[in-house]
């Protein structure tokens, strides 16, 4: 068992992690392309443990499973990347200014201050089923120029979650991702943070989302399953 950790930073909702920060961190525990499932909200600052299993490992909390991790198959398939100045313009009609059910997500939460949290506001693309976001990792998020994974695995995140449509009051939580990290993400660098809708069932979304550069090369991509619950702490 290994040691196992979520800082208060780190939160989406106020009282747990968020979840593509929670899913990166354990995915450094597998080889390759990873797929993970959120079983509960992560509590935050808590000790727990990462256990081997058969096929991957299980984060728990006592005797309580939270989440687990296994290997899954690349992910090959993203749409072309808008440009940038499309993004930028895209981004100002990000629909959590007006409403966010958690204001301070480590990912997109409006009330982060820059280098504090990631601040990817995506907002749809006229003419396309996309939104976006402009996105310059700060300095905090690595080491040697290169953003650490488990921030890429939380950029491609919350782009998800603001693909389609909700109402005031709703809130959506991660329940799976699945992401392939192809190239690094450079500190500094300009970034397209993209993300679309694929599927729905009922109050299930399944969403796509990337990670671009400036001229449009894929850096990381993801597949999410999402949850629509009442807008709680």
């Amino acid at each position: 068992m290994n040691p196992f950790r979520i800082e208060r930073q780190f939160h989406g909702p106020p009282t747990s992690g968020n979840g593509g920060y929670v899913s990166g961190r354990l995915a450094a525990y597998i080889d390759g392309p990873a797929v993970v499932r959120l079983l509960m909200r992560p509590p935050l600052d808590t000790a727990m443990d990462v256990c081997p299993v058969d096929g991957g490992i299980e984060l728990m909390h006592g005797s309580t499973r939270v989440a687990t991790a296994r290997q899954t198959e690349p992910l090959a398939d993203v749409p072309r990347a808008p440009g940038y100045g499309q993004v930028e313009a895209a981004s100002l009609g990000y629909r959590g200014f007006l409403w966010h059910p958690f204001p301070t997500c480590f990912v997109c939460g409006p009330a982060r201050d820059p280098g504090d949290g990631l601040r990817i506001f995506a907002g749809p693309v006229p003419g396309t089923r996309i939104v976006a976001a402009p996105w310059i990792p700060h300095a905090s998020l690595g080491s040697r120029g290169v953003v650490s994974p488990e921030f890429v695995w939380a950029a491609l995140d919350c782009p998800g979650a603001f693909s389609f449509e909700s109402s005031e009051g709703t809130a959506l939580l991660l329940g799976e991702i699945a992401a392939t990290l192809l190239a690094p993400v450079r500190i500094g660098n300009r970034h397209i943070a993209a993300g679309w809708e694929i599927d729905r069932k009922d109050r299930r979304h399944y969403t796509g989302t990337a990670i671009f550069t400036e001229s449009g090369e894929c850096l990381a991509l993801a597949r999410s399953t999402w949850f629509e619950v009442p807008a709680t702490p």
